[in-house]
C-alpha cells in the first residue's frame, strides 16, 4: 500500500482503489498478501508477483532490485522513479509528447531572464527531485519576478531542483487510464469539484472545448509505454484549437471518481502482465 505521506487528501482514496483491486484479484483465484508500505521496506519479499502504490525512495529502490532479480513488479519501480517531476518532463519532450514549454533550473539561480526570453509569463513550479507530498510543491505564479521569489523559497525548503512549466490556458481535464486494457475516464475536475490542491481553479470552469478523445488515449498509452507504467492517471489541458497537451503524469493514482469500473481492469492487466512474464521465463 501507499504510506500515508504520499497520499495528500486521498489516503481513504488511495486504499481504495488498491483494496478495490487486490479484491479482483481474490476473485479471479490469487492468493493476495497485503502489507502497509513499512511492512514491504522490512519484509523478506518471497512473493514473486509485487503489486504496489509505492513512493518511498527506500521502497522504490527495493522494487527495483526485486525487479532486477526477476520478480514482477506493477507499477515498475523504474517506472515510479519516471514519474518523478524532472525525469517525466525529460522523458516525455525527448519522446515529444505533447506537453507544456519547461525549463529545468537549479533553486538557487537567477532565472527572470531566462523567463523572459522564453516568452513566460503565467507559470508553474514543480519541485523536480520527487513526487509532490504537499501543496508548496506545485506554486503557479503570475510572473517571472514571482516565479523568481518562489523559486527561492523552494531552495530554502531544501529543494535543490525545480521544474518551471509555461502555464497553458483552456479546459483542464484528469484521465485514468489502464495499459493495455479497453478502460479510460476523463472528467473535468474543476466542475466535479475534485481536487487535491486547490489549483484546479486557476483554469476554472471547463468552455467544453472539443478534442479528439481517441486521440487522448492513444496519447496517453503511448506515454504509459514511454515511462513504463501499467496503472496511470493525470492532467491535461484542451486548447481553444483543440491541441491536448499532458501537464502532469502519475503512477497509480486514486481512481476516485471510477474506483468500482477501474479495479476489474486493474485485476486484468496484473493477470495478462502475470501470463507474460511466465511465458517469457519459460
Amino acid at each position: 500500500m501507499r504510506a500515508g505521506a504520499y497520499s495528500p487528501n486521498h489516503i481513504g482514496n488511495d486504499a481504495a482503489i488498491f483494496n478495490a483491486a487486490a479484491e479482483q484479484l481474490r476473485k479471479r483465484g490469487c492468493e493476495v498478501n497485503v502489507y502497509s508500505e513499512e511492512q514491504f521496506r522490512n519484509t523478506d519479499i518471497k512473493e514473486d508477483v509485487i503489486l504496489n502504490m509505492c513512493r518511498e525512495q527506500e521502497s522504490i529502490a527495493k522494487l527495483q532490485n526485486l525487479e532486477d532479480k526477476g520478480k514482477l513488479v506493477i507499477n515498475s519501480g523504474y517506472g515510479i522513479e519516471n514519474c518523478t517531476r524532472e525525469r517525466m518532463t525529460r522523458i516525455l519532450l525527448g519522446h515529444h509528447i505533447p506537453y507544456p514549454d519547461s525549463l529545468l533550473v537549479n533553486t538557487n539561480e537567477s532565472v527572470i531572464e531566462d523567463l523572459k526570453n522564453a516568452g513566460f509569463t503565467s507559470c508553474w513550479i514543480k519541485r523536480g527531485d520527487f513526487h509532490a507530498m504537499h501543496k508548496e510543491d506545485v506554486s503557479y505564479c503570475r510572473h517571472p519576478e514571482e516565479a523568481q521569489e518562489m523559486l527561492h523559497e523552494y531552495f530554502y525548503r531544501g529543494i535543490k531542483r525545480a521544474v518551471i512549466n509555461r502555464h497553458l490556458v483552456g479546459d483542464l481535464i484528469k484521465f485514468y487510464g489502464i495499459s493495455g486494457q479497453p478502460f479510460f475516464f476523463w472528467f473535468y475536475p474543476f466542475d466535479e469539484g475534485h481536487s487535491k490542491y486547490g489549483y484546479e481553479a486557476v483554469n476554472g470552469k471547463s468552455q467544453g472545448l472539443y478534442f479528439d478523445e481517441d486521440g487522448l488515449k492513444k496519447m496517453c498509452q503511448e506515454a504509459s509505454d514511454i515511462l513504463d507504467v501499467k496503472i496511470y492517471g493525470g492532467d491535461c489541458i484542451v486548447d481553444v484549437d483543440g491541441t491536448v497537451r499532458i501537464i502532469d503524469f502519475n503512477d497509480w493514482p486514486s481512481f476516485a471518481p471510477c474506483r468500482n469500473e477501474a479495479a476489474p481492469y486493474i485485476a486484468k492487466c496484473v493477470l495478462s502482465a502475470v501470463k507474460a512474464w511466465r511465458k517469457k521465463s519459460n
